[in-house]
């Protein structure tokens, strides 16, 4: 399938640079669950979308201070390298994209803040490499919190610096499990208010954890979607969350997950007969338009960019010219884009109708 029919033309000024506030009055455009049907709606509209026993599915990852700043010296020479944390490979091993990769060598020593420093043993496309830190375990975790910032996505990075806010507003009122190197984002818009009528409404909760990966912001650069590769990120669903999703199932409870991290592990661990298992381990599920789902009837996910793997992942879930269309809608009524942006809520297509793109 080739990538460009994924291409749309996004305005700059539709990428949010900050979040709603409050984070459940960002707005929601509904798609679906008829073939066209759009519905301007609110991120507290939610529970009137939900039925009793329907079952929300939560990434409760935390992001971590993941980009790092640093320096390597060759004798009187030094550069400054910009380093961002990709996947935790041991107790002193991350995978990293570092910026600029060309100025590095393996078995050269990055230094950072705080007397934290970091080897190159491994390095491969892209600008991908494996870092041997100085520290491991629970000492490295304390050690890249002093020395990280809080990884926002490169289209916000790009326009304004990391502050104080974005502590708070880049981590999910629910985050929990440390490892994510960006944010679940679609879990952004909740609130305990949201919550609480959510609850109200029958709506059951259930968690699981996925993190996220700097893999998530890389374009796709091949021409053909078969060509390109999905980074692996490492996540678990446990048997007692695994039980109560099937439980909702058996009861005739509808599937939503809330973005498309919960989404992608939630097909990981389910068969064909539409049971989740527990899992532990990663994943490099790449969703593209034909795909069948076997767990997962709505997701709730923000605005993504052209081109890329999440937004054939949404059209997997309708149909690519139902999406661009519902995407030109958007731009057109001025929804916001992107991490800090708007919500979608969309409904999984008939999955007995025929694939057409």
């Amino acid at each position: 399938m080739r990538v460009d029919e994924f291409d749309f033309e996004l305005p700059e000024e539709r990428i949010a640079l900050r979040p709603a506030r409050p984070r459940d009055a960002a707005r929601m455009l509904v798609i679906g669950p008829e073939e066209g049907a759009l519905a301007d709606k609110g991120v507290r509209d939610l529970p009137d979308y939900l039925d009793p026993g329907d079952v929300l599915v939560f990434n409760d990852t935390k992001v971590i201070p993941a980009r790092l700043f640093g320096t390597r010296a060759r004798g009187e020479a030094v550069a400054r390298i910009e380093v961002m944390l990709h996947l935790r490979e041991g107790p002193s091993l991350w995978r990293a994209f570092l910026r600029p990769a060309k100025k590095l060598a393996i078995g050269e020593t990055i230094s950072f803040e705080g007397g934290l420093e970091a080897q190159v043993v491994e390095k491969n496309e892209g600008g991908e490499s494996v870092l041997q830190f100085s520290q491991s375990g629970p000492d490295l975790d304390a050690a890249i919190a002093v020395a990280g910032v809080m990884p926002l996505p490169p289209y916000i990075a790009r326009k304004r610096e990391t502050d104080e806010e974005d502590l708070s507003d880049y981590q999910t009122m629910y985050a929990d499990e440390p490892g994510a190197v960006a944010a679940p984002t679609a879990g952004l818009h909740f609130t305990p208010e949201l919550m609480a009528a959510l609850e109200a409404r029958g709506v059951r909760m259930v968690r699981l954890t996925l993190h996220v990966g700097a893999g998530t912001f890389l374009p796709v650069t091949a021409d053909d979607t078969d060509a390109h590769k999905m980074h692996s990120e490492v996540g678990e669903i446990t048997g007692e969350e695994a039980e109560a999703i099937n439980a909702a199932r058996r009861a005739g409870g509808r599937i939503v997950a809330v973005g498309t991290t919960s989404l992608r592990l939630l097909e990981t661990a389910t068969d064909a007969h539409g049971v989740v298992h527990p899992w532990r381990g990663g994943t490099d599920i790449f969703i593209t338009p034909g795909y069948r789902f076997h767990a997962v009837d709505i997701l709730m996910t923000n605005f993504h960019l052209p081109r890329s793997t999440l937004f054939m992942l949404v059209s997997a879930l309708r149909r690519t010219a139902e999406m661009k269309a519902a995407y030109a809608h958007a731009i057109a009524a001025a929804y916001r884009f992107y991490s800090y942006g708007d919500s979608c809520l969309i409904y999984r297509r008939d999955p007995e109708s025929e694939y057409r793109p």
